[in-house]
Formats: C-alpha cells, structure tokens, sequence
C-alpha cells in the first residue's frame, strides 16, 4: 500500500514589533488613522488583539512607533560628501515626501515634540546648521524656522491631499482654485488675483525647495559681516 507523503507544515513568521509596526503603516496608509484599530491589525496579521498588547501598550506608542519608522527612513541618504545646504534640501525633501505618501504622519510629528519621530528631524537639521557656522546663539532659531517650515508645508499639503475627493484631478482643481482667485474682489485681493496664475501653473515640490532657499538664505545673512563695508 502506498504511503502518502506528508507535505511539510508552512512556518509562519513569529509575530514581532518590527512586524506589527510595518502592518500598521500598511493599515494607516490604506485606512488612516481612524482605521487603525488592534481588531483590524490582528486581522491583517492573523493574530489575537492580545499577541500585539505584548509588543504594543497602546494606539499612542503604535502611531508614535509607525511614525518614527517612517521617519527614519528618510534619514537614511547618505550626505557626508554634500554640502550642508545640499544636505539640508535633502533631509528637507524625504520628509515632504514621506507626508505625501503618509499623510497621517504629518500630524503625528507635530504631535509629539519631545518624543523621537520629531527629534530625529530636528537632530539632523541642527547638526547642518552647526556646519554652517550659524553663531551659537542663533542656531536653535535657525533649526527650528526650518523644521517649521518644514512640517507646516508637508502637512499643509496632506492636509489637501485628504481633504480633496476621491479621483480628483490635479489641475483641474488647481485651476478651478485659480479661477476663483481672479474673481475675488480687486480692491480687497488684489495681491491674491495678481498671482492666481502662478497658483495654477505651480508645482507643490519645486514650491517647497524654494522655500527651503529662502530660509537658507535668511540662516546665511546670521553670520555675515555686519561692520560697515571697507572704503
């Protein structure tokens, strides 16, 4: 009589911290932070609610350990050989688009201020800020504009992202936008009309960096010579 073969059993991967992190991200960028429950994270990862307390104590630390994830990430380009300014517009720009693709992580820095996530963005900034010579006294201003700078934009434009409706298109809504600036009352909006065009022609990265170059510029004039010119 033959023997049936005994099909080897399929080992699944132990449950960890690293794997309930990476699930949750999955489940905040799909269902955002409204969706991120543990009955909907032991679903995805075929556990019990119970399993992921052991890694896990909470919402809080899981949102906090999703964002710094995501966070680090980011850090992760090597700038050792670029300028401090090429760094910073580096550094600047990963964040920027990991907001753009996390949208939920946009408010979660700003959230916890003393907590890793935005520390390790405000680390880094600071340390290219020291290599610009910025006096001692100013650096921390100096860090902190472009840290501000920096998740105020890159939440702003989750902020949209979020708020537009499904399948919206890019340019008909910035036109749309545009349009609705041009009419505004001449005496009142006068500035705003005179730049509607630039609102609809605008790219919301190119934007950005510009930004950056002018608070840069800005950080440079800290420790430019103040004394009156030679003769």
């Amino acid at each position: 009589m033959a023997t049936r073969t005994r099909r080897p059993e399929r080992r699944e991967e132990p449950l960890s911290r690293e794997r309930i992190v990476e699930a949750a991200i999955e489940l905040l960028d799909t269902a955002g932070e409204g969706g991120l429950t543990f009955r909907a994270l032991a679903e995805r990862l075929a556990t019990g609610p119970g399993a992921i307390y052991w890694h896990v104590t909470g919402k809080d630390e899981l949102l906090n350990a999703a964002t710094d994830a995501v966070v680090a990430d980011t850090m992760s380009a090597d700038t050792t050989a670029t300028t401090p300014q090429e760094a910073i517009r580096t550094l600047a720009l990963g964040v920027f688009d990991a907001i753009d693709v996390h949208p939920w992580i946009g408010s979660q820095i700003s959230r916890t201020p003393s907590q890793s996530p935005m520390l390790r963005v405000f680390e880094h900034l600071g340390r290219q800020v020291q290599a610009l010579g910025v006096p001692h006294t100013a650096q921390f201003t100096a860090a902190s504009a472009l840290l501000n700078y920096i998740l105020g934009v890159g939440g702003q434009n989750a902020a949209n992202a979020r708020g537009a409706r499904p399948g919206t298109n890019r340019t008909e809504f910035l036109d749309a936008a545009a349009t609705a600036w041009e009419n505004l009352d001449p005496d009142e909006y006068a500035f705003t009309r005179d730049v509607a065009d630039q609102l609809r022609d605008h790219d919301d990265r190119t934007e950005f960096l510009a930004g950056i170059d002018l608070v840069l510029t800005g950080i440079a004039a800290l420790h430019e010579p103040t004394g009156p010119a030679p003769s």
